[in-house]
């Protein structure tokens, strides 16, 4: 079974809204290599401690883990905790078993009343759905391999009502519109059970894709901080693990909508 890890960055809303994307960011391990994934993240807490004091319950949430001020990140400098979260992208990196799919989207030039939440979602879960058919996930080549989501806290209700109603009507657009319609009814079948929401305070891999989302949207749209130390690229280390199948035309397999 493979075991998707999500969290989002930026708000579905469009009207009104404080950012111009909303994006998510997803986890893909393989139920076998879980173990050793998480001995990884568990040996590069350590690490950290021994370098910089952070404690291992500490729970790595990108954006207040920078901005919050010293006093309550136990007196470690902001630079310091800029450097812990690049060091987290390039750890990431070099995990062999496992692979990030990302959804994009910007919300110039998109209809008042369009459901972002739903078309990010929809697009995320139909990519983790089309990997596991074709087999093209690091890991187990057993065909009858499943997937279950692992999303963090948020959006309950509407993602397991998502999900559902993907597993009866999911509409997919053909590739080459035929007399018989411009799109397909393909219900999802690799995806069990509900999604089970994850506290991120107790799971290195909701951290883990937390870091990558925000680093994600600094490298879309950075804020101030980021561009004066030159860490917009940030996201760019992790290359290596970018599953380029879920968008082959964008050079990092983003799925830009």
């Amino acid at each position: 079974m493979f075991l998707m890890y999500v969290d989002e960055s930026g708000d579905p809303g469009v009207n009104s809204s404080a950012s111009r994307y909303y994006l998510l960011s997803g986890l893909v391990v393989h139920e076998t290599a879980w173990k050793t994934t998480l001995d990884r993240l568990v040996q590069f807490r350590r690490r950290m401690k021994g370098v910089y004091g952070l404690r291992q319950r500490d729970e790595i949430h990108a954006a207040p883990f920078i901005h919050s001020p010293l006093h309550k990140m136990n007196g470690i400098p902001r630079g310091h905790r800029l450097g812990i979260l690049r060091a987290y992208l390039k750890e990431l990196a070099q995990a062999p078993s496992i692979r990030f799919i990302h959804v994009l989207i910007d919300k110039q030039g998109k209809t008042p009343g369009t459901d972002l939440f739903e078309l990010a979602w929809k697009a995320l879960l139909q990519r983790f759905e089309n990997t596991i058919q074709h087999g093209n996930f690091p890991g187990s080549p057993n065909p009858s391999d499943t997937g279950i989501v692992l999303p963090d806290d948020g959006n309950t209700d509407r993602l397991r009502h998502l999900l559902r109603k993907m597993r009866a009507f999911n509409p997919v657009p053909n590739q080459f519109p035929t007399t018989s319609g411009t799109s397909r009814n393909l219900p999802v079948r690799f995806i069990v059970e509900d999604p089970i929401h994850r506290d991120s305070r107790h799971s290195y891999f909701v951290q883990s894709v937390d870091v990558t989302a925000y680093f994600l949207m600094q490298y879309s749209i950075p804020n101030k901080y980021i561009r004066q130390k030159g860490a917009r690229n940030y996201f760019l280390h992790l290359t290596p693990v970018l599953l380029r199948l879920a968008s082959p035309r964008d050079p990092l397999g983003i799925v830009r909508l």
